[in-house]
């Protein structure tokens, strides 16, 4: 993984700590949620980010 790549990846998954912690708050709707995690795995197009987009949708945290 290039410094970029992983530069991405970093901000790719601090963006959607923060959207899912969001979402656990009730001040975002799923839908939000979703929508929101689509422009950011465009935006950053990260490596492994893509692996996890959605898992926290299906785990007890959220």
């Amino acid at each position: 993984m290039c410094e970029k790549e992983f530069r991405n990846e970093k901000l790719y998954q601090t963006t959607m700590h923060i959207a899912r912690k969001m979402l656990s708050d009730g001040l975002m709707s799923l839908e939000e949620y979703q929508r929101v995690d689509r422009i950011f795995l465009d935006k950053y197009k990260p490596v492994l980010g893509t692996l996890f987009s959605d898992v926290a949708l299906t785990s007890s945290s959220v």
